[in-house]
């Protein structure tokens, strides 16, 4: 943050790695997870423990970043985009008694280079979105989506495969 002073209501743990020009607006909470030079995000957004946001992303407001997510550099995220790490979540096991950390699996999500997820999308864990992939806004995310694809739905489907990684990459929000 270059010495900067954080918005206002931001919560940023001692843990949290920083880069270079990170603008971060109110209201944002980050703890355990690193965040890439000149990358933005917007209001009410949460990263968790071991996520990670590369270089000159865009991660719009409202936007849920669980653990095992790794967001590689130029990735845009749209608003109010959650991402998914547990496939089968229970808050307690057989027995009633609460499950603790590490007493669930963990499967981890990777957005590659230049992804461009539109807002209100659902990222189920264990996927990758290839590099300059472009999911539409609403998708349900259940699988693997190969790099310059295009795909949208509810589950996601692949609409054809751009030909160009900066086609229509206008990434108006």
């Amino acid at each position: 943050m270059n010495g900067r002073e954080l918005a206002p209501y931001t919560c940023v743990a001692e843990d949290v790695v920083l880069g270079s020009d990170v603008r971060l607006a109110p209201f944002v909470n980050l703890y355990g997870c690193a965040i890439g030079d000149h990358t933005r995000l917007g209001a009410f957004v949460e990263v968790q423990r071991e996520a990670s946001i590369g270089r000159r992303c865009k991660i719009s407001s409202h936007t849920f970043i669980c653990s095992g997510v790794v967001i590689e550099d130029e990735v845009f995220v749209g608003h109010g985009v959650v991402f998914i790490n547990d496939r089968h979540p229970r808050a307690a096991g057989a027995d009633g008694t609460p499950l603790k950390e590490g007493e669930w699996r963990l499967e981890p999500t990777i957005i590659r280079r230049g992804a461009s997820i539109g807002s209100g999308a659902v990222i189920m864990c264990g996927v990758e979105i290839g590099a300059s992939a472009m999911i539409g806004a609403g998708a349900l995310v259940t699988r693997n989506i190969p790099a310059n694809a295009i795909a949208a739905g509810h589950p996601a489907r692949i609409l054809r495969i751009q030909t160009s990684d900066r086609e229509g990459t206008d990434n108006a929000d």
